[in-house]
């Protein structure tokens, strides 16, 4: 699918202008598809970050400081969240026994659960793998990172 018949753009200013809405509209693209498969759980974008990011901390706690730091979107309101988590009973929320000023966030069996239900879903590898070799996958994430220094 060619960026100009999507967008219904004849040109761009440039090739650097291009890659900038090329790479906002493939963003949205697989934002979308993962969306999609993450509402048969009913579990938000940032729901699936935290939980996976929960996931590799366990079965040691995190703070919200460490889920914010880690988190891809870092506009997210990490504390509203994992309140958000909790009340699904995905995760469990405890003051530190050290530091009463700070929470434990661990990730519960059900979280982890409903990961594992969900990570063979969400992962839009299918979709990927029909438009994009492995090898080409790996050529444009040395590219992204290469754009981002």
């Amino acid at each position: 699918m060619e960026l100009e018949k999507e967008i219904h753009q004849v040109r761009f200013k440039n090739d650097y202008h291009k890659l900038v809405v090329n790479m906002i509209y493939s963003y949205s693209w697989i934002t979308g598809l993962v969306k999609e498969r993450l509402s048969t759980e009913q579990v938000t974008l940032q729901q699936y970050n935290v939980l996976r990011i929960l996931r590799g901390q366990y079965p040691k706690p995190a703070t919200i400081n460490l889920v914010k730091e880690r988190m891809l979107d870092k506009m997210s309101d990490a504390s509203r969240i994992v309140e958000r988590l909790v009340q699904k009973e995905l995760v469990t929320r405890t003051v530190n026994s050290v530091d009463r000023r700070a929470v434990d966030i661990v990730i519960t069996q059900l979280g982890l659960d409903v990961l594992a239900y969900l990570d063979p879903i969400v992962t839009p590898e299918d979709i990927l793998k029909k438009n994009i070799t492995e090898e080409e996958a790996h050529q444009l994430n040395v590219l992204l990172d290469k754009l981002r220094g």
